[in-house]
């Protein structure tokens, strides 16, 4: 049987190191290729067709989130798992929405990072203990706000929407908002599109009343 082909995509030179030299020592998987950033990511994905990809969250440039958008769109064959120190509940769970097949600390065991690639590689997902509390804690919070507001937009909104959603409201510009969610300037606007076409406003004043009418400050 053929090794799993894998990317790997940090901004740590020496961690993308120490990760191909390790995983090449699994005769299941071959590193094919290393990427620093989201943009570097998409090129070498179109070029390499890796199975999977191990991709960090915060990079320079263009993060990991985005990238993995972008390669749902234009390679939805490669299959992506965060790897990162960050488990801020909104990377979790706009990597996850945005097509991500994994999400791992890389403080996981190697044998639960074979176990993710592998998974990845047959089409199915996998979440670390701890990443999947906080999903299955988001699916409940997200049913009680649709009890609570049974008649409001917020539930069609994305988690990233949502905070995004209450910086409008405490007054934040589109690239403060990019600084405090280590996101581009230009992520933010295609959200703020989205937000305000999916609670049926006209601008960001509007926007903002909204989420403070509905208590999103």
């Amino acid at each position: 049987m053929s090794p799993i082909r894998i990317l790997l995509v940090d901004d740590q030179a020496l961690f993308r190191e120490s990760m191909h030299a390790f995983l090449n020592l699994q005769p299941e998987f071959q590193v094919v290729g290393e990427a620093g950033n989201g943009e570097q990511a998409l090129l070498q994905a179109s070029t390499l067709k890796p199975d999977v990809i191990l991709m960090d969250v915060r990079m320079p440039g263009m993060d990991g989130v985005e990238a993995t958008r972008r390669l749902r769109t234009v390679l939805p064959a490669c299959r992506v798992i965060m790897l990162t120190t960050f488990d801020d509940d909104e990377y979790v769970f706009e990597a996850l929405r945005d097509g991500a097949a994994g999400y791992l600390l890389k403080d996981t065991p190697a044998e639960k990072l074979f176990e993710a690639v592998r998974a990845a590689a047959r089409g199915e997902s996998f979440l670390q203990p701890s990443i999947a509390a906080k999903v299955v804690g988001e699916f409940s919070r997200l049913a009680k706000l649709r009890t609570e507001h049974p008649a409001s937009s917020l539930e069609t909104l994305s988690h990233r929407e949502l905070e995004i959603l209450r910086l409008i409201a405490a007054g934040l510009s589109n690239r403060e908002i990019a600084a405090r969610l280590f996101i581009t300037e230009g992520t933010v606007k295609n959200h703020v599109t989205e937000i305000l076409g999916k609670l049926g406003v006209s601008d960001r004043t509007q926007a903002a009343l909204k989420a403070r009418d509905l208590g999103l400050e």
